[in-house]
């Protein structure tokens, strides 16, 4: 009970704070009330699947991969990101156009996403087609990938 508390809690605070430490990362829980030692935090990001980006405030800030289903490594996070210029949708699929010969690194962290709402992709040189099953997930999709770009 208390984990799971503690872990949502450390949630709220990377989704409202650029934190790019472990040692921040306990100081700001316990401001909420829980003494957590470095241990116990570093088990706490295994557990969630906490990857590290490159932030705007900081050079590094950790974030959610994927819903915690993959860990997705922050260097293959930050391919996505320096690949990807946009991200757009038509109906249920997403075109996301990216630098010359990157579609396929983003067509992998996509697939490496392993969204549910995904039925597949295809990458070109600089074009990668997102089909998704129900039109009614895109919008929500694509604030996803484009959560990936910050």
């Amino acid at each position: 009970m208390v984990r799971s508390k503690r872990q949502q809690i450390i949630l709220d605070i990377i989704d409202k704070h650029e934190v790019g430490t472990q040692g921040e990362l306990v100081e700001l829980l316990r401001k909420q009330g829980f003494d957590a030692t470095q241990a116990t935090v570093s088990r706490d990001i295994k557990e969630l699947g906490l990857v590290k980006v490159s932030g705007t405030e900081r050079k590094y800030k950790y974030v959610k991969a994927d819903g915690g289903a993959h860990k997705i490594s922050a260097k293959f996070g930050n391919i996505f990101k320096e690949c990807v210029l946009s991200v757009r949708s038509a109906a249920n699929i997403i075109v996301i156009k990216t630098v010359i010969g990157g579609a396929n690194s983003a067509c992998a962290f996509i697939d490496h996403l392993n969204l549910p709402q995904v039925i597949g992709t295809l990458a070109g040189d600089d074009t990668i087609f997102t089909v998704i099953a129900d039109g009614e997930d895109v919008k929500e999709t694509v604030k996803l990938l484009e959560s990936y770009l910050v």
